[in-house]
């Protein structure tokens, strides 16, 4: 049961005409912005200087709503044993290993079988080939498909009563209606409230960029 305190605090930060009954729970009075996920790498810095030139700078374009990133000006083109696809975004700043996010339509496009995984677990994960303007980078093990998840500070995760790693169902999509099983939690101070899907799963829930999701028990 959601405390009187923790309800105090919801009711503050809903917009006034939105009435919040005490029996509801803490997601159920907060909506979480989607963030629409396309195909895109994540590069490390030797990558960069392989696809692009010795000592080059990911130039940025566009800042991302997670604090401190931005999609690069830079794009690649990913290569499988299938085929490929052209100009597919560099999100920036370097990282320490390249990871290379692609959808499930992706892969039959390709000819890849990339897990769904989280961020940075790459082991035994698929294979591909990057190319760029200077040169290329043969990847392996670095290509997923990424688990759905939620960014949220230490505040959001205390008002949404969830924690770090935990696995939530969120509802979204007010079309189709869908609730996303099996959504991991990932807390950081660093980061903005955004829960994070690839366009194959957008296109099935009807969604789009910005729009309310809700934590569901």
């Amino acid at each position: 049961m959601i405390n009187a305190a923790l309800m105090d605090q919801i009711q503050q930060r809903l917009p006034a005409s939105q009435n919040v009954s005490r029996f509801e729970t803490h997601s159920a009075a907060m909506g979480i912005p989607t963030g629409v996920s396309n195909r895109h790498v994540h590069l490390s810095q030797a990558d960069i200087e392989a696809l692009f030139g010795q000592g080059y700078q990911l130039t940025p374009l566009k800042e991302l709503r997670q604090p401190g990133q931005f999609a690069a000006k830079e794009c690649v083109m990913v290569v499988g044993p299938k085929g490929s696809i052209n100009k597919v975004r560099v999100l920036g700043p370097a990282r320490p290993e390249t990871q290379l996010e692609v959808s499930k339509a992706d892969c039959y496009a390709l000819g890849i079988k990339a897990p769904v995984r989280e961020s940075g677990d790459l082991y035994q994960s698929a294979d591909a080939l990057l190319v760029g303007t200077a040169g290329h980078a043969n990847l392996q093990s670095k290509v997923i498909c990424a688990q759905r998840h939620i960014h949220m500070t230490p505040q959001d995760a205390q008002m949404l009563g969830v924690e770090n790693g935990q696995k939530v169902r969120v509802s979204a999509g007010q079309q189709c209606g869908l609730v996303f099983e099996q959504v991991v939690v990932r807390v950081d101070s660093r980061y903005a409230l955004e829960f994070h899907i690839d366009t194959d799963e957008a296109n099935a829930a009807g969604i789009r960029n910005g729009e309310a999701v809700y934590i569901v028990e």
